[in-house]
């Protein structure tokens, strides 16, 4: 099963590229093997600073000085946030596991948001729960399935908890009977794809509004591609896999001249709606997972497109402050635009409702890019150590499939 995976002996010194998605990268990518750890390392150091009483993390942690540095406070909770954290320190030694949960481990983490997210009901946090329990604690959460069931049975959805639903259940394949919600999560992904390959936020689309129906942010991509990825290898499903690469060329195609993932994308016809912000979590996480995925199942190599989005990190056009902060133990969270509260992408979006691929003119002129959002999620790093210290998962699941 998925969990014999998890867990790496604390005496090994080297947990070997069996199981590590950086020491599996061959020497065209040198620069990649020699930088990841080191983001790797501000991750378990910045999830030891953002751990809560109780194993919970924060909404986000905030810098509180300026850009040189002066440290961080945390605000609110995450329910989410944690169970993500979970499933990345799952791939990392128990030792480290312990640093950062105070003795407890990823499982215990695990088993604690399993029970938060049944009484919670909120659909992506229940998704995220029942995808973890069974791929690091191996266990079926039954009663979890029964709210995904119920949550894609209701009509109007939303494309990340659908994509992670899909992606449970083909993590619990040889634990119970998920059989429904992924057939009901695939279907709705496989009906909702866009003829340009990419994805709305919400099923069915006109469920956003006039505004917001055609717009899918870069999240309702590369959930979708690393579900879809997973079940196509999973189950030899031809369309599934096909979708997935659809979608993962056309976000590819995309991609900003200094590798920057954008933000919202039109899924009627393929084009960006809006680029910025331009968020971290996308350039050295959310991408390299889906793709790589993608990539175990047995579709292209983007691994290019990959590490240019990394190379972002240090050598982001856009402005001369850092990124990385090893000093706080944190990499901050987007570059954005100089405007008011996101009123480019509402402006972008009512446009492109309007006329396909319209945009005001001089809008990067007026409102150009620049300002570090200093704040870190707790998910940024959870899902970065699950893309490059995971490794095998989808090959594993084959061995399961129905």
């Amino acid at each position: 099963m998925l969990q014999d995976m998890i867990g790496l002996p604390d005496h090994a010194d080297d947990p070997g590229p069996e199981f590590d998605r950086i020491l599996g990268l061959d020497s065209r990518f040198d620069v990649a093997r020699r930088r990841l750890p080191e983001l790797c390392a501000i991750a378990s150091d910045g999830l030891k600073r953002m751990a809560l009483p109780g194993l919970q993390f924060p909404q986000t942690m905030r810098g509180i000085g300026d850009k040189n540095g002066g440290g961080t406070a945390p605000e609110g909770s995450s329910l989410r946030y944690a169970i993500i954290v979970a499933m990345g320190l799952a791939w990392t030694f128990q030792s480290m596991q312990r640093h950062v949960l105070g003795e407890r481990t990823a499982i215990d983490l695990v088993n604690a948001t399993v029970e938060r997210a049944a009484r919670s009901r909120e659909p992506g946090a229940v998704a995220l729960a029942a995808w973890a329990a069974a791929e690091i604690a191996g266990v079926y959460a039954g009663n979890l399935f029964q709210q995904l069931e119920d949550y894609l049975e209701s009509g109007e959805v939303e494309t990340v908890p659908v994509a992670w639903a899909l992606t449970a259940a083909l993590a619990a394949g040889e634990l119970g009977p998920s059989e429904k919600v992924e057939w009901l999560a695939a279907r709705m992904l496989l009906d909702a794809q866009g003829p340009g390959g990419l994805f709305a936020h919400t099923m069915p689309a006109r469920a956003a509004g006039f505004a917001r129906g055609h717009v899918g942010c870069f999240a309702d991509q590369v959930y979708p591609i690393q579900a879809l990825a997973r079940l196509g290898f999973a189950n030899r499903n031809a369309a599934a896999l096909n979708a997935a690469e659809a979608c993962a060329a056309r976000i590819v195609a995309l991609q900003g001249p200094a590798g920057q993932w954008w933000w919202h994308y039109d899924a009627r016809e393929g084009s960006v709606v809006e680029g910025y912000p331009v968020y971290s979590v996308h350039q050295h996480a959310m991408a390299p997972m889906a793709l790589l995925d993608l990539h175990d199942a047995g579709g292209t190599d983007h691994r290019d497109a990959i590490m240019k989005g990394l190379d972002w990190i240090d050598h982001h056009p856009e402005t001369a402050e850092p990124i990385a902060s090893p000093e706080d133990a944190m990499i901050w969270r987007k570059v954005g635009r100089r405007e008011p509260r996101k009123l480019v992408r509402a402006l972008s979006a009512l446009t492109t409702a309007a006329v396909t691929g319209w945009h005001l003119p001089y809008l990067d002129a007026a409102f150009p890019p620049g300002p570090v959002d200093r704040e870190c999620r707790p998910y940024e790093f959870g899902w970065m150590l699950y893309a490059w210290r995971s490794r095998g998962v989808v090959q594993a699941l084959r061995s399961q499939a129905r």
